[in-house]
């Protein structure tokens, strides 16, 4: 099935057709008086209260327990509205596929130009593929549009330790065999370091934007020398993120990597999710997978089409960067239904709401005796918690209390042993965050 919207100018041939020329003119036969009727209701709530209030209620029925998650380290608990699933069952969209003949379905290739678009404005790139199959995938394939950028005459890769420890180790394994030398993710997360390792022969360096410890970092000299080194600048981004603090565009990135799973993609133990890539127009025939453009037919009326790269090019042996050629469809649908239902100042708000929970989280927990909320740097929705005792022992004694803790730092970082990351977004209540300082303060 095809799916076009209708323009205005199909709207007023329609109302034409029968007679009419506003869509206001279709409820005249209904008295005035009772078009716009007043209500005596009760204050609305949000569809997330809704949803929270019956879940409440479902587990009275149940003595189900609903823990209270403060977990993140790359996979994030936000709200979902509730069309999201609903449109993903829709049998046209209902494929993690994209296509073998994708012009065919003009709707799914819109909805992955409206994903492509939407990721654009994000990241302030010019350009994005239709997504890969995760973030750890993207940021492996942005390196290889680093070689083929420097036409394999630089092998130098710069990875901030910054980044998210499984992505650094999925994309060293992606790009092993391939004389590639990745320096810097063996020490600490300090920007001036990796200024220091710059030379002629670096042709990336990947930063994560907040990084990994959920701090923000100072990225303006590092964008400055990496431009004049010659090299490319990659940042692996929180989307939500994003959505409050400055793009990666205005800060001097080439390419902008990461996980599109807080768009609206549910934890769902791991997985599916789904790797958006947005670069700078000058790149963007050198990247992998799929980007449909918008175009017109004979009759002139708007249509979407693979672009700029057919399928076939990431199959030929001789030719191919990479052997990458499809897109996470489903998931990428996901997250565009997701932007668009909740909207430009919708995803800035729940990007606040993150914000500020975590920050009063964090001033509450610091405020405890035997722990130090690490604040050397502003950050987002996540924190480094020291701990007076074993992350581990921490975590079990508040899985007791119905709390699932934050990510034990120590078994990927020696120099952070009892450090705790915490994440809280929207989705923690104060009652929530209270309720695990409370535990925290008993723990100790």
């Amino acid at each position: 099935m095809s799916y076009i919207p209708h323009t205005d100018a199909e709207r007023q041939q329609m109302l034409a057709a029968i007679g009419v020329t506003t869509i206001e003119d279709l409820f005249d036969v209904v008295p005035a008086k009772h078009r716009f009727p007043s209500l005596n209701l009760p204050d609305a709530f949000s569809e997330m209260e809704v949803s929270a209030e019956m879940l409440a209620l479902s587990e009275g029925n149940e003595h189900a327990q609903d823990f209270a998650l403060f977990r993140g380290a790359g996979a994030y608990h936000h709200y979902i509205p509730a069309a999201v699933n609903h449109i993903l069952l829709r049998g046209e969209f209902l494929t993690a596929y994209t296509p073998y003949q994708p012009e065919v379905s003009q709707g799914t290739l819109q909805a992955i130009f409206e994903y492509q678009s939407m990721i654009c404005a994000l990241t302030g790139m010019d350009a994005a593929n239709a997504s890969h199959y995760d973030g750890a995938t993207a940021l492996a394939e942005s390196v290889t549009v680093a070689m083929e950028v420097s036409r394999h005459k630089r092998n130098k890769v710069i990875l901030s330790p910054g980044i998210h420890p499984q992505y650094r180790a999925v994309v060293r394994t992606y790009n092993q065999g391939n004389n590639i030398k990745f320096v810097g993710d063996g020490g600490r997360a300090d920007i001036p370091d990796l200024v220091d390792m710059l030379d002629e022969n670096t042709a990336m360096v990947a930063v994560q934007y907040p990084n990994f410890f959920g701090q923000i970092d100072d990225l303006k000299t590092l964008s400055e020398k990496v431009y004049n080194a010659g090299a490319l600048l990659v940042f692996v981004a929180n989307p939500i993120a994003l959505a409050m603090f400055k793009s990666p565009g205005e800060l001097g990135a080439d390419i902008v990597v990461g996980e599109g799973q807080p768009l609206g993609i549910p934890l769902s133990y791991g997985g599916p999710y789904v790797g958006y890539f947005a670069t700078r127009s000058e790149y963007v025939r050198k990247i992998a997978g799929r980007i449909v453009g918008e175009t017109v037919d004979k009759q002139g009326r708007r249509a979407y089409v693979m672009t700029l790269r057919p399928r076939e090019q990431d199959i030929k042996r001789d030719k191919a960067s990479s052997n990458i050629c499809t897109n996470q469809g489903l998931m990428a649908l996901a997250a565009v239904v997701y932007m668009s239902l909740v909207g430009k100042q919708g995803i800035r708000k729940v990007a606040e709401l993150c914000y500020h929970k975590a920050h009063y989280a964090a001033k509450q927990i610091d405020a405890l005796p035997g722990y130090k909320v690490d604040m050397s740097k502003p950050f987002f929705h996540e924190f480094a918690v020291k701990c007076p005792r074993p992350v581990s022992a921490v975590n079990e004694a508040l899985i007791d209390k119905g709390i699932i803790g934050g990510y034990d730092l120590g078994q990927d970082y020696a120099h952070l042993r009892d450090n705790m990351l915490l994440c809280v977004t929207e989705m923690n209540g104060k009652d929530e965050i209270d309720a695990l300082v409370a535990a925290l303060k008993e723990i100790s």
